[in-house]
């Protein structure tokens, strides 16, 4: 499959203030002697890699030296001087491989997979496939995809969730071309983490959205909270979504194609109209530019600003807002599966995270310090900390 030839991937990397190209192999003598050979070509001890600046020459010069001893994976992507670095990169794939994937794409809109979800499934695969655009896509095996995620997903710090995503797609993918050689029974599914959500305290929300000087961004920012809303669902939301008699707010084809009301909160409602009467809206509750969609980038970006006006130091993103108010409101006291239902959950398992981030049971908890310093006080009418002994 490999020609029993070792892989070398070249990709871009910033390094001292400059694009550089990043050499990444295996240890291997052979191929270590020919990249020191390439004028130019540096050793980093800080990547624990080989790199030589990016140009075109450069390029050239490292593909024409490893290819004939490697299967050379070209990961370089050039961009004009005043464009972004991370400007999106066409992909490479034969015929034969983009026929495959177009047929993979159709499977999984027969399966009647969401847009969000096939793109994922069809991105991830096409990422593997492009990796052995050279090899015969039948000869791939669970070694190919090992080498993939040791080469690829974990030196670019891949989330253990898109990980995850990346073997469940593979899975789907076997199943669709079966003359590829992975056995999806013996795909590992890495652990899932155990990170607690980021939440805001009530005050940290407050000042967020009271220093959040734009009508339309302040109105966006209390919603999220207000109602616990994913990105998602706030930017899909209609105008005749709202009922403003019966304070709720309908939640149409949510996450698992489920539809869910939420209240809205009296305290929204007066911002909620001069929002309406401001930017009159025609179909979306929120509109970008054209009256179309408002993009889940811009929410992203003026949250961030906001936040860093009101000088909330945490990694904030539009799903801590979300995370906030199912934490407040299992703060004070509304049961959780109520929370369940308000936040659209299919398990009280997902819901049962925000009992370990609330501050309501923990608050009556006292440090055994606490009650130490107490027991002393009332014996020396001092506390003992504000004092020293000498031993």
């Amino acid at each position: 499959m490999y020609n029993n030839k070792p892989i070398v991937v070249l990709e871009n990397k910033f390094h001292r203030n400059a694009e550089q190209i990043l050499i990444k192999f295996a240890y291997n003598e052979s191929i270590k002697a020919i990249v020191k050979s390439i004028p130019g070509a540096l050793w980093s001890t800080q990547l624990k890699s080989w790199y030589i600046p990016l140009s075109t020459k450069n390029l050239n010069n490292l593909k024409t030296a490893l290819q004939p001893v490697a299967l050379v994976k070209d990961c370089v992507v050039f961009t004009q001087l005043n464009s972004s670095r991370h400007q999106k990169r066409k992909r490479v794939l034969n015929a034969a491989s983009r026929k495959i994937l177009l047929g993979y794409r159709q499977y999984l809109k027969g399966k009647r997979y969401s847009d969000s979800t096939v793109k994922t499934y069809l991105t991830l695969t096409a990422d593997l496939i492009e990796f052995y655009n050279e090899v015969d896509i039948k000869d791939i095996n669970n070694r190919s995809v090992e080498v993939f995620i040791e080469q690829v997903m974990v030196p670019k710090q891949y989330a253990i969730s898109t990980h995850r995503q990346f073997i469940s797609s593979l899975r789907h993918f076997k199943a669709f071309y079966p003359e590829c050689q992975i056995d999806e029974l013996k795909l590992e599914l890495p652990k899932k983490d155990k990170l607690l959500p980021t939440v805001l305290s009530k005050e940290e929300v407050i000042d967020l959205i009271r220093t959040t000087a734009n009508l339309k961004h302040r109105c966006i920012i209390a919603l999220l909270y207000a109602c616990g809303l994913r990105i998602g669902e706030l930017i899909n939301l209609e105008l005749n979504h709202i009922d403003i008699d019966r304070k709720q707010l309908f939640i149409k084809k949510a996450k698992g194609r489920k539809d869910r009301y939420v209240i809205l909160a009296d305290s929204f409602l007066p911002l909620l109209s001069n929002y309406l009467n401001t930017y009159a809206p025609s179909f979306y509750l929120f509109e970008g530019q054209g009256k179309n969609k408002y993009s889940a980038e811009s929410i992203r970006s003026f949250l961030k600003r906001s936040c860093k006006v009101a000088r909330i130091k945490k990694r904030v993103t539009p799903h801590t807002l979300r995370h906030s108010y199912a934490t407040h409101l299992l703060e004070n006291g509304i049961d959780i599966r109520y929370i369940q239902v308000l936040l659209g959950h299919s398990r009280p398992e997902t819901t049962m995270v925000y009992t370990h981030v609330t501050k309501k049971d923990l608050l009556d908890i006292k440090s055994p310090l606490d009650i130490a310093v107490k027991s002393l006080k009332l014996s020396n009418n001092s506390s003992p900390l504000l004092k020293s002994r000498n031993l």
